[in-house]
């Protein structure tokens, strides 16, 4: 941890639209095809960095989360796409249903990540990554076992989150790699308060944990944001987690970390008739857009990118272009195995 005392950033809860912003464009793919088939497209577009020894990190949920991927789609991917790949997590800071290594092989079993390796990466210790050009961190601790792998698909479910605002690719890595005691507890606590750390700060920790882990991958990382059964909550409330509102969208990919997630969140910005409102309201309460701008200063991507609609041609396309068909109200796909609060329409 840096001895010097940093004042975190601002304007966390204000969004700046594609054409107010500057800089050089990453290339995002995009498509409307929310399944098993759609996901491997998507994969392709972005599979020429992934070699060697490849961990998926994915946020395999509290036992029984309604929202998180569907575990067919998953099984899928790796089974055609990538035959070796393990599953990467880690231990939960807070207690609960993946807290220690034990109710975390439970919790895995019961939402059914048992078609692959799963490495509970901080389940043996930890290891540090530096962290360069940190405000907050020299350094982040990570599972143990992370640094043993040559290549990291970061495949994300896209959503709200109670304190990040939204949980795209950033938040997936810079809480996700992060180990559960030592890692976790630098990004959120604050002297006896557990989750004292919040607003803008929380999501500079946020980023400059995930630098660590993507310095160490690059160039050997791809990024999949899945817009599905987008709730203001995170996987990590479980059955909990409050009802699906928002739209289904697609799938976004980039080889670009800002640019993945600058381009989800306008896509959330772009739905018709207002139909990103409750994603909206959960980011700029929590000053969650902090996440973007503070990537960006940190040099780990582009918040401007070209849009590829991989459904027609490979057209370039606006993000409002992108999502201009698409209704207001969400309806459950069969791929819902656990509901929790969300309801059969």
């Amino acid at each position: 941890m840096n001895d010097t005392k940093p004042v975190a950033g601002t304007n966390g809860n204000r969004y700046v639209p594609f054409e107010a912003r500057s800089g050089e464009q990453s290339v995002v793919f995009f498509t409307r095809d929310l399944s098993a088939e759609g996901l491997k497209k998507i994969y392709d577009r972005v599979a020429s960095v992934i070699e060697g020894k490849v961990a998926i990190k994915l946020h395999t949920g509290e036992r029984m989360g309604p929202n998180i991927l569907p575990r067919p789609w998953v099984r899928d991917l790796i089974e055609q796409r990538l035959p070796d790949a393990t599953i990467v997590e880690t231990n939960t800071f807070y207690e609960g249903d993946r807290y220690t290594t034990e109710q975390h092989r439970e919790t895995l079993a019961v939402n059914g990540w048992d078609f692959c390796p799963v490495d509970i990466t901080d389940a043996e210790g930890t290891t540090t990554l530096p962290v360069k050009g940190g405000k907050w961190f020299t350094e982040m601790h990570v599972g143990k076992t992370l640094p043993d792998y040559d290549s990291l698909l970061v495949l994300t479910h896209f959503k709200g989150h109670t304190m990040g605002g939204f949980g795209g690719s950033n938040k997936n890595i810079g809480i996700g790699c992060a180990d559960g005691r030592i890692g976790k507890k630098d990004i959120h606590q604050r002297g006896d308060n557990m989750w004292g750390i919040s607003h803008e700060e929380l999501m500079e920790r946020i980023s400059e944990s995930t630098k660590a882990t993507i310095d160490y991958f690059a160039p050997h990382v791809a990024y999949i944001n899945t817009l599905r059964n987008i709730s203001v909550s995170c996987d990590c409330e479980g059955a909990g987690a409050e009802p699906v509102v928002t739209p289904d969208i697609g799938f976004v990919a980039s080889l670009d970390i800002l640019a993945a997630d600058a381009c989800s969140v306008d896509l959330i910005y772009a739905l018709p008739e207002n139909g990103g409102k409750a994603m909206i309201e959960r980011m700029e309460t929590r000053h969650g857009l902090r996440q973007l701008s503070c990537m960006k200063e940190l040099g780990m991507g582009n918040d401007r990118y070209t849009l590829i609609d991989i459904d027609n041609g490979d057209k370039e396309i606006t993000a409002a272009e992108a999502v201009k068909d698409i209704k207001p109200g969400w309806e459950p796909d069969r791929y819902n195995t656990f509901f929790g609060r969300n309801k059969h329409r």
